[in-house]
């Protein structure tokens, strides 16, 4: 456990210190952050508070008297819910504001582990319970050094696997072939595991308007064909098959022919506009050191989607963070589904992926950018022109 730093960054923060609370392994956010295994299953309630100054302290069930052993401090036992009540406002006995994993209003879902029970039980004592959001992105959503470069290996197959599957089906268009959403799926999730990469579902790939479910993901016996005319996008997001290692995530899009519509290339363009304008917005915000804000980039990439009249079929967030999840806990660029305050820090990752839904078909348009110390940078291929599949 980082220990020095966790306290440093409490008072930073001007809290008295972080109270973890965990019950059937329910916040996997407060064995990440503390560093730990349990030692004992976890079938009942523990807690562990780390003071912005002093020594640790925990309690814990007598059954279960093992669990906190490895972490530093001293650790308390109760048996009944009365001792456990008496041993919580003991280990408490003293702070006045504390963090906790609990969003207000769950403003920020990622965050929001602990249940209103037991924020109602410390409130009991008189504390106030503030949000862990920030310190949960500083110690958990920052990448170290080789994280960024499985990253950027992830980064580099994944991106050539996607353009393998977009000649896969010009290949097969051109041939006469029938191929469906499915097939595509299945010619990505081969090469991933050739190529030693994992995901925890997908790939999307979807056509016209599937690829108005943003969340679409084709299965063998309900899926469409691809065909001539068909606007067709390809959602991937996968990680090397090794610990600690951190995913790559994008969208690209398509066209089965050489002659779009003028809609289809309208859509595109203002896209590509609301991408690169967020993207932009980031780098130049960091290269001056100016601090930014989630739901900011949100509003600059959704303006201009906004502007074009295309505002009520961007109906979600602009981009969220990625980690050792492909959805984050660090900061989400978010003005939508949520006003997401928290601030873009250094060694953090996020997507930038702005969508136009419609009725006859859907697009977006996916990167990723990962902010250093004093710059930012898209980690992989950009899509500048919209891929023509000559049939």
């Amino acid at each position: 456990m980082k220990l020095a730093e966790i306290q440093e960054a409490l008072k930073a923060e001007g809290l008295d210190g972080w109270l973890f609370f965990d019950h059937h392994k329910r916040d996997p956010l407060a064995y990440r952050v503390l560093d730990f295994e349990p030692s004992s299953p976890v079938t009942r309630r523990w807690y562990y508070y780390v003071p912005a100054k002093g020594e640790p302290r925990g309690l814990v069930h007598k059954i279960e008297a093992q669990t906190l052993d490895p972490l530093p401090g001293s650790h308390e036992q109760y048996a009944s819910w009365q001792e456990m009540t008496a041993g919580l406002r003991t280990l408490l006995h003293g702070p006045r504001r504390i963090a906790m994993q609990y969003s207000p209003k769950c403003e920020i879902p990622y965050v929001a582990m602990v249940d209103a029970g037991t924020i109602d039980v410390i409130r009991g004592f008189n504390i106030d319970v503030f949000s862990s959001a920030n310190l949960l992105q500083y110690f958990d959503a920052r990448w170290t050094t080789d994280q960024l470069e499985t990253h950027l290996e992830a980064g580099r197959k994944v991106d050539a696997i996607r353009g393998a599957a977009f000649l896969h089906v010009g290949e097969a268009l051109r041939a006469g072939n029938r191929i469906t959403e499915w097939d595509v799926q299945q010619f990505i999730r081969a090469r991933f595991a050739e190529q030693g990469l994992v995901t925890d579902h997908g790939p999307d790939v979807a056509v016209n308007a599937n690829a108005s479910n943003p969340h679409y993901e084709p299965k063998q016996d309900l899926c469409s064909e691809i065909r001539k005319g068909d606007v067709l996008l390809m959602d991937m997001w996968a990680k090397l098959d090794r610990p600690s290692s951190v995913y790559y995530d994008i969208t690209w899009v398509g066209f089965c022919g050489t002659r779009p519509s003028a809609e289809i290339e309208n859509v595109f363009g203002v896209l590509r506009d609301a991408r690169d304008r967020a993207v932009e917005f980031v780098k130049d915000g960091v290269a001056a050191g100016r601090k930014m804000r989630g739901y900011e980039v949100d509003d600059v990439a959704r303006s201009r989607i906004k502007s074009a009249g295309f505002g009520d079929y961007f109906f979600h967030r602009t981009g969220h963070s990625i980690g050792n999840d492909v959805h984050g806990t660090g900061a989400n660029m978010d003005n939508l589904e949520t006003h997401d305050v928290r601030e873009i820090i250094p060694q953090t990752c996020f997507s930038i992926e702005p969508g136009i839904y419609l009725r006859k078909f859907g697009m977006r348009l996916e990167v990723d950018v990962y902010v250093g110390e004093g710059e930012a940078r898209v980690t992989g291929e950009i899509q500048d022109k919209l891929i023509l599949l000559s049939c």
